[in-house]
């Protein structure tokens, strides 16, 4: 017994230790800039190890009013649209998440057990989060990509403490910078020069919204850059962007 007393103290000064590294760390970004997220560090291992090569990365850091403000406008018009509201996390948003990928998931198994009777292979059901903004940078900047209940739970402290410990203006930088958007390239500056070859401060209202689109999926909608969606939903965020307040 007291065996198995010393090992749950220990796994709770352990995970104590590891919250107030997070607050550490996440203190500190209010004044300097992350060189690297958790999620950039393991794209760089996936590259090294499935390529064998460097995955090129592509990022350049640049200050907040160096990004122009429509593509500021045009990600919260398409990712979070209460993010100058919110607390961090959209309890409801997740809830219509989990009731969409439920409804998904059940779809999905009929079409698999149709094509499974048929000899044929069936796509499994595309799920869809109800992140915010802030969860998002929790995920990508400190935590793993496994889907798990103890690490979605994790994203939610995260995103707490950033919200507490930095303002909204430092999480959008923060964000803008670093986020993916396609193999190998993050933020907003590294994007803007790969796809329309010039700066982050000079995109269009159209340009920005067309990078917004493909955030959900980078890799994806790379590789597919002039497709229906893309310009479809494109028009729709540049509609929504003048209602958008920024912080």
């Amino acid at each position: 017994m007291k065996g198995l007393l010393r090992l749950i103290a220990c796994l709770v000064v352990a995970g104590l230790a590891l919250e107030l590294f997070f607050v550490v760390r996440i203190a500190a970004m209010a004044v300097i800039d992350p060189q690297s997220t958790a999620f950039q560090r393991s794209e760089a291992w996936r590259v090294a190890l499935s390529q064998g090569r460097d995955g090129g990365w592509r990022q350049d850091w640049v200050p907040y009013t160096q990004i122009n403000d429509t593509l500021k406008r045009a990600v919260i018009a398409s990712e979070d649209a209460g993010f100058v509201d919110h607390n961090g996390v959209e309890w409801e948003a997740i809830e219509r998440a989990r009731q969409r990928n439920a409804r998904a998931e059940q779809l999905a198994a009929k079409r698999m057990a149709r094509a499974a009777a048929r000899g044929k292979p069936a796509q499994p059901a595309p799920l869809r989060g109800g992140s915010t903004i802030t969860q998002q940078l929790a995920k990508n900047l400190l935590l793993s990509g496994e889907r798990t209940m103890l690490r979605k739970g994790q994203e939610l402290v995260l995103a707490t403490l950033l919200e507490v410990l930095l303002d909204k203006r430092r999480i959008l930088e923060i964000y803008l910078n670093n986020v993916e958007w396609g193999e190998g390239v993050f933020g907003a500056e590294a994007a803007a020069q790969y796809y329309f070859r010039k700066p982050a401060a000079r995109l269009s209202s159209y340009e920005a919204a067309r990078l917004a689109v493909m955030l959900p999926s980078p890799k994806f909608f790379e590789r597919r850059p002039n497709s229906s969606y893309i310009n479809g939903r494109a028009s729709t965020i540049v509609a929504r962007m003048p209602a958008v307040d920024l912080p």
